[in-house]
């Protein structure tokens, strides 16, 4: 995983060891939102409800009113007090699909995840003049353009359920690459094309791909690397969290 990820692990696991192969696999959704800089806009607009995508860091989570994922992103929002202004950080593209499925106003931080833009409406029109009959199946992190020309727009959860009970055998998968090894072991029996960018014929996150066998053998060997998180932040972030697991009930 990525730091956030081993992060949110820690809050929700305080007493328990975390390690991460590699300390310096980030993200570029996580990094688009600096905690100073939300810090700032909160002071300037001291009303305003925070709706964080998970894919932040622990003290962006410390900050937000609620958090989200892109599976229960559209069922927190839908529970935001009406008369709150909302602010959803730090996926502009995600918001903007939860705010076509809410028809809920949010102002958008304006981020996003480098892996999902590079798919673009015409490397996705050439691969479907190639594959017709399959499916595009998109993650609500890609360009509206793209989204567009999706059959199911999900998370890569519900991409599973939707590839297993859709009656095709061939799919275009539009997220990052290491999906594609959990679709092709659970769903053996459909073919799964990943979908092109406008560069090449894959995509892969570089920070997810930083965390190696070799560094992953030396992490188990050494207990190290170790997060590890002042309590204070632990308790800040954890409140937004335990907020979304509530609502998502």
């Amino acid at each position: 995983g990525v730091h956030f990820m081993a992060e949110t692990a820690k809050i929700l696991n305080p007493s328990k060891t975390v390690l991460l192969p590699e300390l310096d696999a980030g993200c570029s959704l996580s990094d688009s939102c600096p905690a100073e800089k939300l810090a700032e806009y909160k002071s300037n607009n001291p009303d305003t409800f925070v709706v964080a995508y998970v894919n932040c860091s622990a003290a962006v989570k410390g900050l937000s009113d609620v958090i989200c994922t892109s599976g229960n992103a559209v069922q927190i929002v839908n529970q935001v007090p009406q008369d709150k202004e909302i602010l959803f950080v730090p996926d502009q593209n995600l918001g903007q699909w939860v705010i076509g499925q809410t028809g809920r106003k949010m102002k958008l931080w304006p981020g996003s995840c480098y892996a999902h833009v590079l798919f673009t409406k015409e490397s996705i029109e050439r691969c479907r003049l190639e594959y017709p009959t399959a499916p595009v199946v998109a993650h609500p992190e890609c360009v509206q353009t793209v989204r567009d020309l999706a059959d199911e727009v999900c998370s890569t959860e519900k991409m599973v359920h939707y590839c297993k009970d859709h009656p095709s055998d061939t799919f275009i998968i539009l997220t990052e690459t290491g999906m594609m090894h959990r679709l092709t072991r659970e769903l053996p029996d459909k073919a799964f094309i990943a979908g092109p960018t406008g560069n090449c014929a894959c995509n892969d996150c570089r920070f997810m791909k930083m965390n190696t066998i070799p560094k992953l053998l030396e992490c188990l060997q050494s207990a190290q690397p170790e997060i590890s998180m002042e309590p204070d932040l632990i308790e800040k972030s954890k409140l937004p969290i335990e907020r979304m697991l509530d609502w998502s009930k």
